[in-house]
């Protein structure tokens, strides 16, 4: 009688222990707690950590903001960073082999990790050297700025109050949420950011309804046809695989979402898909439309239809004639009469001849 009563506190005491273990194997953690970090510590990061080549979980903008994890979160969101992304373009995407390029400590709390040379360019010395003119002003000899080739990005690693004392392999698996260390591909990387069911339809060779391009490329590769078209106000790509008589698939895109898959089957079987099977936030056909050609943008994320608004005239072209001058005296074309083109009334000519100098002998 002891064991039926004994045998569900077992049963519920392994898999409390299963459970503590699987937890301890997970990539990310909770921050860590202990005394503050030390200068040994310090340099143990800082040599254990720069210039490690790293594949990117997540995609990050170009510019002066980067990535933020504090407690696992990652800022901006995704609607933030799809924004800051448009604005300033992606330094790199999911899959991008990249380097950290420098580790610094910023504060008391936070660690900040460049990649690929970070935010702002570096210069060397003598590219800070600025010559004295005469007027008494100072001209820098290089006249680049260096934010116009910085291409690298960094993410920061924040803390409530100080950084504690961490290992290299702590560090790491706090920074798995953007970079993989451990990855032995670009592609094993970018599957490994993806949500499992996603994961399972690139392994499967299969589209969703909700995946972006750089998926439907590592589920089907490269489309040998693609095919364009406006449909009212909307503008879609269509994505061909296949050749008759075998099975032919064709994956429609509005902006970077796939909207529709449909499969021809060998056997006449036709199967179409339009609602959504995956959804990756933020959305581009359910959210914020793209501009359409003509539209004018309102305050507030709105845009004002063609059929409400005034046509746009065309540009003019540019000129050097000043407002209030008589416009051009336009020659018609030449008709073989051999007569000189009639001045219309209220303009004249002026004729200036050029005569050569005599040179006397």
């Amino acid at each position: 009688m002891k064991l039926r009563i004994l045998s569900p506190a077992l049963i519920l005491l392994l898999s409390l222990f299963a459970l503590a273990l699987f937890a301890d194997d997970a990539p990310t953690q909770k921050t860590p707690t202990g005394p503050k970090i030390d200068e040994p510590t310090r340099m143990a990061l800082i040599r254990g950590l720069n210039a490690e080549m790293v594949f990117i979980r997540r995609s990050f903008p170009m510019g002066d903001k980067g990535l933020t994890i504090k407690d696992g979160q990652i800022t901006p969101g995704d609607f933030e960073l799809k924004r800051l992304i448009a604005t300033n373009g992606t330094s790199v995407k999911p899959g991008d082999r990249a380097q950290i390029s420098d580790v610094k400590f910023r504060g008391d709390n936070m660690i900040v990790f460049e990649i690929n040379g970070g935010p702002k360019k570096k210069v060397k010395w003598y590219q800070r050297v600025e010559i004295s003119g005469s007027s008494g002003g100072m001209t820098p000899v290089n006249q680049n700025d260096p934010k116009l080739n910085s291409k690298g990005s960094y993410v920061i690693l924040a803390f409530d109050k100080y950084v504690p004392k961490l290992s290299v392999d702590q560090v790491k698996k706090m920074l798995y949420p953007v970079f993989d260390f451990n990855a032995l591909s670009a592609a094993q990387a970018y599957l490994d950011s993806l949500p499992p069911k996603v994961k399972d339809a690139i392994k499967k060779h299969q589209v969703l309804v909700g995946m972006n391009r750089d998926m439907v490329t590592y589920a089907l590769g490269r489309p040998p046809r693609k095919h364009r078209e406006t449909d009212g106000n909307k503008e879609w790509e269509e994505w061909i695989y296949g050749e008759p008589p075998q099975e032919v698939q064709f994956v429609r895109f509005i902006a970077d979402e796939v909207v529709l898959v449909e499969i021809m089957k060998v056997d006449g079987q036709k199967i179409v898909k339009v609602d959504k099977e995956v959804d990756l936030k933020p959305t581009v056909a359910e959210g914020e439309e793209p501009a359409q050609p003509g539209a004018a943008a309102q305050p507030g994320g709105g845009q004002s239809s063609s059929a409400d608004s005034t046509p746009a005239q065309p540009a003019k072209p540019p000129t050097l004639r000043r407002p209030g001058d008589d416009p051009p005296l336009m020659a018609p074309p030449d008709t073989g009469t051999g007569k000189l083109p009639t001045v219309p009334s209220g303009q004249t000519t002026t004729t200036t001849t050029t005569t050569e100098p005599k040179i006397p002998h």
